[in-house]
């Protein structure tokens, strides 16, 4: 499979550029640990490679036919992840005596929810089965790069997740966490606006 090093390189580059769901990754491990933060990690790979798997079997088709859907999408994503910013905006520093805090932060489904509804995942998915699967639907082949994309996903996000636990021993004291907060927040609004408004 000649493509095969093509698509490892492109699967690298589209997971370790920064995003919404790698900044919200970052923002979760640095108030909630690395070990908190694995489960939304795997949701969010998982959901991110079944959406290039589905897209190969031909649902990306349908959605690029009805641009009111992508648009639909669009939005939801945009305001979800404004409400997400606003969560780690106002979020409290995490308490030295224990591990855990008081806001749960992101959740597993939340993870998988939004790459499942960001548009950006969509359109990746499609320029994966365009340029990489040579117009087939061969159902063996697609499942062999969702897998692949699976695989090299899962620990670029985990480098946002330590960097996001090394940001929390870097950022120490409560007052510099809290403005470590309002940078990723604001990061995650221009990342979400800046794909609506472009």
């Amino acid at each position: 499979m000649e493509s095969l090093l093509p698509f490892l390189l492109f699967s690298f580059v589209a997971s370790i550029t920064p995003g919404p769901t790698n900044i919200l990754v970052m923002s979760h491990s640095s108030r909630r640990g690395l070990t908190a933060t694995v489960p939304i990690i795997f949701g969010a790979c998982v959901s991110a490679a079944l959406v290039v798997l589905v897209v190969g079997l031909g649902v990306g088709e349908t959605l690029l036919r009805y641009p009111r859907v992508q648009q639909a999408m669009a939005w939801a994503g945009v305001l979800w992840l404004s409400w997400l910013a606003w969560q780690i905006f106002r979020s409290t520093p995490p308490s030295l005596d224990s591990a855990t805090t008081a806001d749960g932060g992101f959740s597993v489904f939340g993870a998988a929810g939004l790459q499942l509804i960001n548009p950006k995942v969509w359109m990746m998915a499609v320029a994966v089965v365009s340029v990489f699967a040579g117009g087939s639907e061969d159902s063996a082949r697609m499942a062999l790069l969702s897998l692949a994309f699976l695989l090299v996903s899962l620990p670029c996000m985990t480098a946002w997740a330590l960097l996001g636990v090394g940001s929390a021993r870097f950022f120490g004291s409560p007052r510099a966490f809290r403005r470590m907060n309002a940078g990723l927040a604001l990061l995650l609004l221009l990342s979400a606006w800046l794909t609506v408004l472009a």
